[in-house]
């Protein structure tokens, strides 16, 4: 619910701004696991719900966690490192002390300083984040004449297409969109192939609707497999780093929906859409912890939002398009557009000029 109103890159972008750089991949692992958990749960009740009330109550029901959630809006920190970018160095100072005194901790000495210039090509030394953010002496800097020049949406997006971020904001927008592209069609595809023995006729848009049960149901199945693919991203993301485990992770998935150019038993065509979920699932994770890394605070939730809205293209076209020619009886064509956008969403990855493993957060 929170991605379709266009909140969600905000809401990562907020979360890695709090975390350490050390184990940053692991805990976006596990901030994803409750996604998956809610397309679990979201499947279930359209399950239960369709098969004997209307899709308003299934509307109705699914939006009560966002009610739930708004009390929680007033007890919420502001991330430091924004406040920072704001040259509201006291609130991000009240901040940084409140999230000491609740781990009964005490700030390291010295004057808050932010630096605002953006570090594409940063190269990790031993130093510590804290003496990054909290340095012992304080330093004179110029954030308010930086603001007043980089502000309003023309200048942000100036900034996302300089030089030092042009490569990485037009590769991630393809990314972006390959993605949803998979993800979206994986979920699709899970009701169009799961009858094999299904003939392409006149009778197959009756056969659908038919079918409704059987969707929810696979769709549920299918779902699970998110599971595995987060826990697989989790092992890689820290250790292998974020641009390799996103190119093994799309070439993967392209290799699990290849046999589907031909026509497979059921449980052949559920064992590779199942592992295909898993590893889109996995790659889509990894770029959206990596894209906040590779962005300044100044432009951060910009260059992924429009980055997210382009990926939800994708996730637009995909049924015009692939499932499509599924119901025009050519499954080949439609899995080989798949591999394609697949493919060269793992050659992008390749191409990303900046590995953020363990990298600080500008």
């Amino acid at each position: 619910m929170e991605e379709g109103v266009g909140s969600g890159h905000v809401f990562s972008s907020w979360f890695l701004e709090f975390v350490p750089a050390g184990n940053r991949g692991t805990w976006m692992v596990i901030f994803s696991f409750f996604w998956t958990i809610g397309t679990v749960l979201e499947a279930s009740l359209a399950w239960v719900v369709l098969s004997a009330l209307s899709w308003r109550w299934l509307l109705a029901l699914s939006a009560l966690p966002c009610f739930l959630l708004l009390p929680f809006f007033r007890i919420t920190p502001e991330s430091p490192r924004y406040l920072c970018a704001q040259n509201r160095m006291s609130d991000a100072t009240a901040v940084l002390e409140r999230m000491a005194n609740a781990n009964q901790a005490a700030l390291p000495l010295g004057v808050l300083t932010y630096h605002g210039e953006p570090k594409t090509d940063y190269v990790t030394h031993n130093i510590s984040e804290d003496e990054h953010l909290i340095p012992i002496r304080e330093k004179k800097h110029t954030v308010v004449n930086a603001i007043c020049s980089n502000t309003g949406a023309i200048a942000t997006l100036r900034k996302l297409l300089s030089h030092n971020l042009l490569r990485s904001t037009l590769l991630l927008w393809f990314v972006y969109y390959a993605s949803s592209f998979a993800y979206y069609g994986i979920a699709l595809l899970t009701s169009q192939l799961s009858d094999v023995n299904r003939s392409c006729s006149s009778d197959l848009i009756f056969e659908m609707h038919q079918k409704d049960g059987n969707l929810y149901k696979d769709t549920f199945i299918t779902s699970l497999a998110e599971i595995p693919g987060l826990i697989l991203s989790a092992l890689l993301v820290d250790w292998f780093g974020r641009k390799a485990t996103m190119c093994c992770l799309m070439f993967a998935c392209c290799a699990f929906l290849g046999p589907l150019v031909l026509h497979q038993n059921e449980l052949f065509t559920t064992t590779l859409l199942f592992g295909a979920r898993a590893c889109g699932t996995g790659g889509t994770t990894v770029l959206c912890l990596y894209a906040p890394e590779v962005y300044p605070t100044s432009v951060r939730s910009t260059g992924v939002g429009i980055a997210t809205a382009i990926g939800k293209i994708g996730g637009v076209v995909c049924p015009l398009v692939a499932v499509g020619m599924l119901r025009s009886c050519h499954q080949m064509a439609a899995i080989l557009v798949f591999e394609l956008v697949l493919f060269l969403a793992g050659v992008a990855c390749i191409l990303f000029p900046v590995e953020t493993k363990g990298r600080e957060m500008d």
